[in-house]
């Protein structure tokens, strides 16, 4: 059976086409045909290089095509990863299907190692693209069926609460908290209030709880999916802030309880 063929577009095609077309050839080069070009090609920016190096992909045949290569050919899928080369190719001929994914510009992203944190975004949207689309009548996903289930409303709505954000974020940090532990952090004097947010939390299956003699300590649910996990991982990470008073009100608690003892 012929593969589906896929054309990832960009304007210089020398960083986030250049991911694209190598994470998805990667990821399932079983199932897909995969290319890139730009609308103006440049050299294969050398950071990308070093951020698919760095994942354990092999760049040594990395080059740069021109869209005008493809000129004639037909694909299943063209998409393109920025506004620019979007406009550009607002209709591409012979593409079954067109898609517009715009992500930022890793060379004039800000922050920390933005070729990297580009990459991630693309990885994560491929994982998508496997899930849903399913010409083969399953699922192309790489990544393991779950029977855990959780409804993407409920979980966030869970999040719109401040004390429940919170205690997420701090369990996420910590990775296990007692209810004494989430009053101190929250400076919350009533303990049914912050009993009745873990009891949402846990109907909705975001935390699981662990009994330790008359104690209650608390975590993520370990098999809640990774694009939940994901969620309260970004959000923990890029809002420190939000909990750094509340953190330092744990450290600065007498008696903390640990996993093998009890609250005093």
């Amino acid at each position: 059976m012929t593969k589906p063929r896929v054309l990832f577009l960009c304007t210089g095609n020398s960083a986030r086409s250049q991911m694209a077309e190598v994470l998805l050839t990667h990821r399932a080069g079983d199932r897909f045909e995969v290319f890139s070009a730009g609308t103006h090609p440049e050299v294969v920016d050398s950071r990308t290089v070093e951020a698919l190096n760095r994942f354990g992909i092999d760049t040594s045949e990395l080059v740069s095509n021109h869209i005008d290569d493809y000129q004639g050919q037909t694909f299943d899928y063209v998409i393109t990863l920025c506004d620019k080369a979007s406009l550009e190719c607002r209709s591409y001929p012979g593409a079954a299907k067109q898609f517009a994914w715009d992500f930022p510009d890793p060379k004039s992203r800000l922050g920390c190692n933005p070729f990297a944190a580009t990459l991630n975004e693309i990885n994560n949207r491929l994982s998508m693209f496997l899930l849903l689309e399913n010409t083969a009548g399953k699922a192309l996903s790489d990544e393991p069926a779950s029977a855990f289930n959780i409804d993407p409303t409920l979980f966030f709505k869970c999040l719109t609460d401040d004390i429940r954000l919170k205690t997420l974020m701090l369990t996420h940090y910590h990775g296990e908290l007692c209810v004494c532990e989430l009053m101190q952090a929250l400076a919350e004097d009533s303990q049914p209030k912050v009993s009745r947010n873990l009891a949402v939390l846990k109907k909705a299956n975001i935390i699981s709880d662990r009994k330790q003699g008359q104690w209650v300590f608390y975590r993520i649910h370990p098999e809640l999916p990774l694009w939940a996990k994901s969620v309260l991982a970004q959000t923990t990470e890029n809002n420190i802030p939000l909990i750094d008073i509340p953190l330092t009100r744990l450290a600065d608690m007498q008696g903390r309880p640990n996993k093998a003892s009890f609250c005093q």
